[in-house]
């Protein structure tokens, strides 16, 4: 297994963000009515696996 240096060489995490940004794009095709809640809670869901991933990968590069 390589070295990895940082959470952005895991292909999980590239696959989350590739990921999020086509629910982004999907999303922008909503109707208006569900701009605020509906549209604004799926991308925020999306953004929040990469964010995850990464906070979990920088917790197992140090001891506690």
């Amino acid at each position: 297994m390589a070295n990895i240096r940082s959470f952005k060489e895991l292909r999980v995490w590239q696959k989350a963000m590739d990921t999020a940004m086509l629910v982004f794009e999907q999303s922008k095709r909503f109707p208006p009515e569900e701009k605020y809640s509906l549209t604004d809670q799926f991308r925020r869901s999306s953004r929040s696996v990469a964010s995850n991933i990464a906070e979990a990968w920088r917790k197992r590069r140090y001891q506690a």
